[in-house]
Formats: C-alpha cells, sequence, structure tokens
C-alpha cells in the first residue's frame, strides 16, 4: 500500500542555527547537562559526516538529517518529555531540546539515545528514495475530457482531450522508465478505457513501497475555455488549506492520541513536496515550451485526483483545445515529445533534490 513514513513539516522560512558555540554548554543538578548545538552535531558526526540541522522559529521545530535518516522534533520546556519521530517511523518519547532565553539547549539524554540509535552505520535500506511515480492521463474511454474546433491552418479540426493526454503520457512514462530502471513508473490507463476517479486514486494508493519508500502522482490535462483567446499552461497543486486523511491508522495503533497531530503533520509535508514539484515542473516547461506557449503559473485547487492521493501530487494543464494556437501544438507530435521532455525533467528535477536531502523537504 502506498503508504508515507515522513511527518515532520518546515514552513518556508528556515534558518541554521549558527555562532551559538559553547553559549549553553552547563550542568544543572535539576535539569541534568545540556548541550551547545556544535557540541550535539560533534555528537552525531559519524565517520566525517555532520548532520544538517534546521531550524523553524515559527513552530519552534527541528530536523537533524544524517545519511538519509532524520530526527524530528518540537522544542519543549526544560525537563519535559516529548514526541520525537525518528524516521518518520518510530514515535519515542525523551526528554526535548528547548528554549532559554531564546537558545536551543539539548539535554544529554536526547542526545545520548539518539546517537545510540543512529549509531555510526547507515543502512541502504533506510535511504529515503521515490519508489513509485504514477502518471495519469486524464479522462479516457466514455469520458473524452474537452473538446476543440480550432482551425488550423486554415482548416477546422477536432482535438480531443484524452488523446492529448494520452500520448503526453505514454512518451512521459517511457522517458521516466528508461532513466529510473529502479522504480515502479505506472500509467493508470495504457489506451482509451475509463478508469474512474478513484480507481485512479486507488492505482496510486496501493503502489508497494517500504517504509522508507514515497510515490509521486502526475495527473495529466488539456484545458477549454469559452473565451477562444485564452491559452497557456499551468500546474496545479492542493491547496494548503485542504485536509485529507493521509496516515493509515493500524500503523500507529500504540499512538490513536497523536494519530490527528500526525496526520496533519505528514498532509502538510505532502503539500508542501506538491508545491515544489509544481514549481519543478513549471521551470522546465517555461524552459523547453516557454517560446512557443505561455505560462499561466503554478495554481492551487481541490481536483479530485489530486486531493484524494496520499502522497504528492500535481495537475498539469498543457494547453487549451478551445484556442487555435495551443491547438496547433497539442496536435503536433514534435511538440508533445518536448512537453513530454519537460515533465520528466521537472519530475527527475524534484526526485533528484527529494532523494538527496534524504527525503526531508523544503520549499526554496
Amino acid at each position: 500500500m502506498a503508504y508515507r513514513r515522513r511527518f515532520f513539516y518546515l514552513m518556508p522560512v528556515l534558518f541554521i542555527f549558527a555562532g551559538q558555540t559553547g553559549l549553553f554548554s552547563q550542568a544543572d543538578s535539576s535539569r541534568g547537562r545540556s548541550l551547545s548545538l556544535e557540541e550535539t552535531i560533534k555528537q552525531f558526526t559519524f565517520a566525517g559526516e555532520a548532520p544538517e540541522f534546521r531550524w523553524d522559529p515559527l513552530l519552534g521545530a527541528g530536523v537533524f538529517s544524517i545519511g538519509g535518516r532524520y530526527i524530528a522534533f518540537a522544542a519543549g520546556s526544560a525537563g519535559e518529555e516529548g514526541m520525537i519521530l525518528l524516521d518518520g517511523r518510530e514515535v519515542l518519547s525523551v526528554f526535548t531540546p528547548y528554549l532559554d532565553w531564546g537558545i536551543l539547549r539539548f539535554p544529554e539524554s536526547f542526545v545520548t539515545t539518539l546517537r545510540n540509535i543512529l549509531g555510526p552505520a547507515v543502512r541502504e535500506d533506510t535511504r529515503f528514495r521515490i519508489a513509485a511515480i504514477i502518471v495519469d492521463p486524464g479522462h479516457g474511454g466514455k469520458d473524452p475530457g474537452a473538446i476543440g474546433n480550432p482551425t488550423i491552418g486554415g482548416k477546422a479540426v477536432q482535438v480531443i482531450e484524452k488523446e492529448v493526454n494520452l500520448k503526453v503520457s505514454r512518451l512521459l512514462h517511457a522517458r521516466l522508465s528508461t532513466a529510473f530502471p529502479d522504480k515502479q513508473v505506472l500509467l493508470t490507463r495504457q489506451g482509451d478505457t475509463y478508469p474512474t476517479l478513484e480507481e485512479r486514486v486507488s492505482i496510486a494508493n496501493s503502489a508497494p513501497l517500504r517504509d522508507n519508500e514515497a510515490a509521486i502522482y502526475i495527473s495529466i490535462h488539456a484545458n477549454y475555455n469559452f473565451n477562444k483567446n485564452a491559452r497557456g499552461y499551468e500546474v496545479w497543486y492542493l491547496p494548503p488549506e485542504y485536509r485529507r486523511t493521509v496516515i493509515e491508522e493500524d500503523k500507529y495503533a500504540d499512538a490513536a492520541d497523536v494519530l490527528p497531530i500526525l496526520n496533519a503533520m505528514l498532509e502538510e509535508e505532502f503539500t508542501t513536496e506538491s508545491i515544489m514539484m509544481a514549481r519543478s515542473i513549471m521551470r522546465q516547461i517555461d524552459a523547453v515550451m516557454g517560446k512557443v506557449i505561455p505560462s499561466r503559473g503554478i495554481k492551487a485547487e481541490d481536483w479530485y485526483v489530486v486531493r484524494n492521493a496520499r502522497m504528492p501530487a500535481v495537475l498539469v494543464e498543457l494547453g487549451f483545445v478551445s484556442n487555435d494556437e495551443d491547438a496547433r501544438i497539442l496536435t503536433d507530435d514534435n511538440h508533445l515529445r518536448n512537453y513530454a521532455e519537460a515533465l520528466y525533467k521537472g519530475i527527475n528535477d524534484f526526485v533528484a533534490a527529494f532523494e538527496r536531502s534524504g527525503g526531508f523537504s523544503v520549499i526554496q
């Protein structure tokens, strides 16, 4: 089942702590010893590899990441126990880091516990990776999608959205399959069939994943407008205010009281990553297609096929079948190949950033 394992979300504004060397290493009989950020990083440095630390002052939350693993926490009060998320798979109770006059302190027991758990060896099967890419050609079968009747080369032609979607999706699927032989690359339909919206999402959510693996979902569409002058491509993602159930309760049967919190954290992370993927795809379409078709930007909408996927998901509108200029592009095989290449490059950029960061993504 398509279950993801990472729950921690950072706001767009992130700060890397610096300049705190020796400011708050201390021994306190009532709290136990606390370590400075520099001392803590040294404790988490294995074989010369130092962890990366990110801190969100608005949420009072931080993350250490090293070797494809991560420790996520929310700062509490001195001497207070709280939840720590280890690799998104384990909920631990430890004495949490806390702020003292605006300076972050790390209880020695926190550092020791997590150092013992992480250890110097980083196993390959703990590294976060994208294991499944689901490409969804919109509409199909009895549902033709948008139908345009533009004039191309002085002749009236009919442009059917489902056909455009399938052509581009097949090209994209072939490109991704060649580039990523180690990943599952799935099409929700391979011909002129009609999988329902529920079936499309079920295909995505049922992709077999390990705890350290993730999936992404890209839905391909074309647009229509009664205003024949409307043209251009768009990339859509799920808006942050939308909330869905993305966590499977049986995974955290022993932590039922925190399930709403974990679900909110994971859902917000999916939204963040969807925005990142939308930006990567938009940049590449701009670069490849920007001279022949205009951009309408990145937008947010709770499309069914996007909002019900338990993973980062975007919906791409390639252009307007109702516009003569866009329709000329959408019926040209060379342009469709360029579109597929641009989509591939955008997805590849996102996958590389995701896996390079150890599966912990932040908006740039």
